[in-house]
């Protein structure tokens, strides 16, 4: 065999080479393409947070594997601002870019009035913007079953909430609790502090220690990560505490009774799941409560429960779904 010839033979499986992979380039776009593709802009704390972000996460990858679609996401962590993250998003051409969390909208809203044929979904928050689907979760319902455990289970009548900031939404957490508690014994002592931030773990454990030196023997946190802390130290303090977002029963097995569940990740599945089928998702309200098993409690665990504390659960699950 010449050398032409064969240096001829190496150009063309070369060539070959070449398109072939150009050609399969261009498959993967093509499919990746004709995916629904979903951003997500995830809450101040981000990924870790073991709580309201990592929750919707989940929903977005347990849609990815059964639902086969493409997410992606950003953190502000990395972005330094929401509508920097949110702009991100809109340019990879998006069908849908959630806003995780109140602290969100400002940026989105923001993003949503430059880009008026994108579709947003805005999470614990409610916007009039015509291409923003609101979604709020009925978190007072499901904090009212927790303040009934928690009075029911209280050996010195003296209960403790930490929210992560004093806002309205961490205020409903708060209403429901106490309503709850006090439909048991009016007279329950509840002490209250907001901690200004949900990433400091170690200030959750301080808020805890000095309700429990108070007297307080059972703590629900909405508090993200700071409640993490919180519910490590109800356990090391030997009281009982209650978690929120997600069962966070495995962070204090000696302590959690139960947590209060919004199931964030149910809601985005859903969702994403009208999308993949071609269903137009609503512009307007969405609200999941314990009628739509949108929030609820998780199993009651380590304390010892009465009939009658399942009675008085059941009884209020009734009156909300009614």
């Amino acid at each position: 065999m010449s050398n032409k010839y064969f240096f001829s033979m190496i150009i063309a499986i070369s060539l070959l080479m070449i398109v072939g992979c150009a050609q399969q380039e261009e498959t993967n776009i093509d499919t990746v393409n004709d995916k629904v593709k979903i951003g997500i802009m995830l809450s101040d704390v981000g990924l870790g947070d073991q709580s309201f972000s990592d929750l919707a996460f989940n929903g977005l990858i347990q849609a990815r594997d059964e639902l086969d679609i493409v997410f992606d996401y950003r953190e502000i962590a990395t972005t330094e601002t929401y509508e920097q993250g949110l702009r991100e998003l809109v340019e990879q051409d998006n069908d849908l870019i959630i806003g995780l969390g109140y602290m969100v909208q400002e940026g989105l809203e923001v993003v949503a009035k430059d880009n008026p044929d994108q579709q947003f979904l805005l999470i614990d928050s409610v916007s009039t913007l015509e291409n923003v689907t609101s979604v709020m979760f009925k978190v007072d319902e499901a904090s009212y079953l927790a303040g009934i455990v928690a009075a029911e289970t209280t050996e010195t009548d003296h209960i403790g909430f930490v929210g992560g900031q004093d806002v309205e939404l961490i205020q409903t957490f708060y209403n429901g609790f106490e309503a709850g508690a006090q439909s048991v014994n009016p007279e329950i002592q509840i002490e209250k502090a907001y901690a200004g931030t949900f990433g400091d773990e170690k200030l959750g454990a301080s808020i805890a220690g000095e309700m429990v030196e108070q007297g307080a023997d059972v703590l629900f946190a909405a508090a993200g990560l700071t409640g993490v802390g919180l519910l490590k130290e109800a356990q090391d303090q030997n009281a009982y505490a209650i978690g929120v977002d997600t069962d966070q029963y495995f962070y204090a097995e000696d302590a959690i009774i139960t947590s209060v569940m919004k199931n964030v990740d149910n809601v985005i599945y859903r969702l994403a799941k009208q999308l993949v089928n071609g269903e137009k998702i609503e512009s307007d309200l969405l609200e999941f409560g314990i009628a739509n098993e949108g929030v609820g409690l998780a199993t009651l665990r380590v304390a010892d429960f009465p009939p009658r504390v399942h009675q008085q659960i059941k009884a209020a699950k009734e009156a909300f779904s009614n």
